[in-house]
C-alpha cells in the first residue's frame, strides 16, 4: 500500500505533567523559542477535560504556524483537528486510528523489533526508546543505549523517521543521528534546565547541521 511520506520534525517537545509550568505555559515556553512540534501529553485527565486543554493548545500553536500531536488519544486529536496523534503500546492500534485520523501524522511507540513489525505499516513516524532511564514516564520499557538505537535500526531497514526518545540530553545528539534515527524528542532536558530558553537554542542550532541530510 502506497504511503505519503510527511514531514517529521527532527526537534520534537512532549509536554510534561511534572513541572512547574502548566501544560500551556510550557508550550508557550517552546514555541518562543523556536520549537515548531508539540506533544500535547496530559496523563489522566477526564475526557473533556483534555478536550479543553487540547482545544486551547491547538489555538496557541496555530498563532505559532506549529503542529500540535496528541498523545494517547486518538478521538481528542480528530475532535480538535490536530496535525496528529502519538499512541503508546498499551494505546489503539495505530491501524484502528487511521479510521479516524485519514491524513493527519500518526506516531508509535516501540522498543523492540517486534513493536516496530506490529506498527511499520500504520505510522508515519516511529518514537523509538528510551535512550536512558528518565522519570518522565512511568512504566518505563528497557533501556536501549546507543547500542540498541544502532542494532534496531539496522534491523528494521524501514524507510519512514525514527525519533529517539526516553532522557535525550543534548550531548547524545551526535550519537544518535550516528546511528540513523530522524531527530529527537524531549522533555525533561528542556523543563529541568536551570535557562530553558537557551537550552532550546542549544537543541536547535545542534540539530541544523543534519537538516539537509535526507532521512
Amino acid at each position: 500500500m502506497y504511503r505519503e511520506l510527511k514531514e517529521i520534525s527532527r526537534l520534537q517537545f512532549i509536554t510534561s505533567d511534572d513541572s512547574d509550568l502548566n501544560h500551556l505555559e510550557q508550550i508557550k515556553l517552546v514555541l518562543d523559542n523556536g520549537i515548531k512540534w508539540v506533544q500535547l501529553r496530559a496523563k489522566n485527565r477526564a475526557p473533556q477535560e483534555l478536550l479543553k486543554l487540547a482545544e486551547e493548545a491547538k489555538e496557541i500553536l496555530q498563532s505559532y504556524e506549529a503542529k500540535l500531536i496528541i498523545n494517547d488519544n486518538h478521538l481528542v486529536a480528530s475532535m480538535v483537528l490536530a496535525d496528529g496523534v502519538h499512541l503508546g503500546k498499551d494505546d489503539e492500534t495505530p491501524e484502528n486510528a487511521r479510521k479516524f485520523l485519514l491524513n493527519e501524522i500518526i506516531g508509535g511507540t516501540a522498543n523492540s523489533i517486534e513493536d516496530v513489525r506490529r506498527i511499520e505499516k500504520h505510522v508515519d513516524y516511529i518514537g523509538l526508546g528510551p535512550l536512558r532511564f528518565t522519570n518522565t514516564k512511568k512504566n518505563l520499557s528497557p533501556i536501549l543505549g546507543l547500542l540498541g538505537y544502532e542494532k534496531l535500526i539496522h534491523e528494521m531497514q524501514l524507510n519512514i523517521p525514527v525519533v529517539a526518545i526516553g532522557g535525550v540530553v543534548i550531548e547524545d545528539i551526535e550519537g544518535l543521528m550516528k546511528t540513523g534515527v530522524h531527530g529527537i524528542a524531549i522533555s525533561g532536558a528542556i523543563l529541568k534546565s536551570q535557562n530553558p530558553n537557551e537550552k532550546i537554542k542549544q537543541f536547535i542550532k545542534e540539530l541544523e547541521q543534519y537538516e539537509s541530510v535526507k532521512s
